[in-house]
């Protein structure tokens, strides 16, 4: 479960890292900085973070399986969850309810927050080698 959870989370990240990469590039072009906090928080949620649980995945075996599904999941909502919900609430493109960008964003983060906190628990439960 690992080994696939692995590859998951590794081109969840790659994908993140080309976004993230991406919009820096664009900020740069425009000389607008105004999404600096969205660029960064791709970047370091999305891709590093992603990346790093993924490359965990490959290296250790956990010993409740489902809790490896559940925190691949989790932290892929939300890495999505908390980047959009930040593009939302700072720019609101789509002119949606303030309270509702508002709930998504905090949503998002609470999700990822979630991921965190039972990746810190799985760290404790890796089988012995």
């Amino acid at each position: 479960m690992e080994k696939v959870w692995s590859l998951r989370l590794i081109r969840f990240s790659a994908i993140f890292g080309l976004l993230g990469t991406y919009l820096g590039s664009h900020m740069a072009g425009q000389m607008d900085y105004a999404l600096r906090p969205i660029h960064a928080h791709i970047l370091l949620v999305g891709w590093l973070s992603v990346f790093a649980w993924g490359i965990f995945y490959h290296a250790y075996t956990v010993k409740y399986k489902k809790l490896v599904t559940l925190h691949g999941i989790l932290a892929m909502v939300g890495a999505v969850g908390l980047t959009a919900g930040m593009w939302l609430y700072n720019l609101n493109p789509f002119n949606w309810n303030e309270t509702f960008v508002l709930i998504f964003f905090i949503a998002g983060g609470t999700i990822l927050l979630l991921a965190f906190f039972l990746f810190a628990v799985i760290t404790f439960l890796t089988e012995k080698n």
